[in-house]
Parts: structure tokens; sequence; C-alpha cells
């Protein structure tokens, strides 16, 4: 494993109890970073705690990223224990199952909308400023390669991650002349707890997709994205980085 230097850098990651979040706080404390767990799951935030606790500095908050009262709350939280937020990982999402879009209910395509763009736009909204007062920030938001290609049978996911590479291009513009730099990463599936909500002729699709012939490993998410929570990372914002295996075509 190679090195990055996180040392004294403090970073939440949201859906941090499990998958690629999970792997990402792994990879932050083996690089020296202090790091916050952001999960709705509470009995899971415990679980990871207690494991990475063994690895580095851990703290927990339990947040419902659609409530801004609620990530207000959780900001004031970290920065009173920590005194700063110098990395945010917005990894936390949802698939919503599999249907065709015009058998897709509302209710659940607005449930997707919800936690996996405007939750990443209501974090950055209540993080930024003071990413902005220090001068310092980086802002990961993890996409996926359904919003570059558009996965049939999954028009609400791929939207939603559609829209959150819009929302870091944007970001990342508004932001480059600050010192917080924002990118976002597109990978192809990875074997997480996110499969138990699809299909598996859906994971078959998926898997046929990829060159490389295999899925993701978290671990290889969470390498770029702790490059991209670095100082390494000086001169890119508004990026999207390919993690598919060879899937992305541009």
């Amino acid at each position: 494993m190679n090195q990055i230097d996180l040392n004294g850098r403090v970073a939440v990651i949201t859906g941090g109890a499990r998958g690629i979040g999970y792997a990402a706080a792994e990879r932050m404390l083996a690089s020296g970073a202090t790091v916050v767990l952001w999960d709705v799951d509470a009995e899971a935030l415990n679980g990871a705690k207690a494991v990475l606790s063994a690895k580095g500095a851990v703290s927990t908050d339990v947040v419902e990223l659609t409530d801004e009262n609620n990530i207000a709350a959780a900001v004031k939280a970290v920065i009173d224990r920590h005194g700063k937020i110098d990395i945010l990982v917005n990894n936390a999402g949802i698939t919503g199952g599999n249907a065709k879009t015009w058998e897709l209910s509302p209710e659940v395509w607005r449930r997707v909308i919800e936690v996996n763009l405007v939750a990443p736009y209501l974090v950055c909204h209540a993080v930024v400023p003071h990413m902005m007062e220090k001068g310092y920030g980086r802002i990961v938001n993890v996409a996926s390669i359904a919003g570059k290609e558009g996965n049939p049978n999954a028009s609400h996911y791929s939207a939603s991650k559609a829209g959150l590479i819009g929302l870091t291009k944007s970001l990342g513009k508004e932001l480059a002349q600050h010192g917080v730099l924002v990118n976002c990463i597109t990978p192809a599936a990875a074997k997480t707890d996110i499969f138990k909500s699809m299909t598996q002729q859906h994971i078959d699709f998926m898997l046929s997709r990829i060159p490389m012939g295999r899925f993701l490993e978290v671990d290889e998410a969470a390498a770029m994205i702790a490059w991209l929570s670095s100082g390494d990372c000086a001169f890119s914002t508004g990026a999207v980085f390919d993690i598919s295996g060879g899937r992305a075509v541009y």
C-alpha cells in the first residue's frame, strides 16, 4: 500500500459504516487522518467504530443526510470535537431497486434523488463555508459510471449520479480560488450491501459491461479517494476520475 500523507487532517465520510465509505475510512486512518463517520444506521456505526478505533482516531454521528438541521448539528459537533473539517467524502447512497422508469413509483424515484444528490448538496452547503474560512479543503463525491452512461432499469440512480457529477463540476469551479478542491469518482459496481437492493439480472448486466471482467474492490476506490483527499491533489478540481475497469468511454 502506498503511503498517502493525511497527517493532521480531519475527514468526514458519509455512509461510512460500510462499503466504500468504510474502506475509505480504513485507508485514511492508515494515512494519519482523524476520521468521522456519518451514517443513519446507529448499530452499523457502532460496529464500524469498534473495529476502526484500533487503527486510529474515529468518532461517529448518526445523521439523516436529507435533513439540513440534522446536518448543521453534526457539522457543529465535529468542529466542537476536532476543531475543523479538512476533508469531506460524500459517499452515502442508495439504488432504490431496479425497474423500468415508468414502473418506478414517484416516491422511490424522489427518495433516490434526495439521498444521492440533494444530500451531498446539503452537506456541502453546511461544510463549504467552514473550509473557505480555513482556506483549505478537499471534497470527494462518490458518483457512478451509471451517471455517465445511464443504466437501464435504474433511471433514478443514473439521474442522481449524473446530477452529482454536475454538482461536482459547478462547485469545483466556484471554489477554485479558495483552496478547496472538489472532485468525484465514477466507479463501476463493487460488491457491497447495495447489491442487496438490486436484481440478479441487473448485477449480471453490470458485470458484463466491465472489460476487466470483475467488480471493483472497495480498497481500490478507497485508494483513489485518499489521494484526491490529499495535498498531493493540488491542480485537479471539478474533475471526474474514472474507476470502472475500462467500462467508461469518456
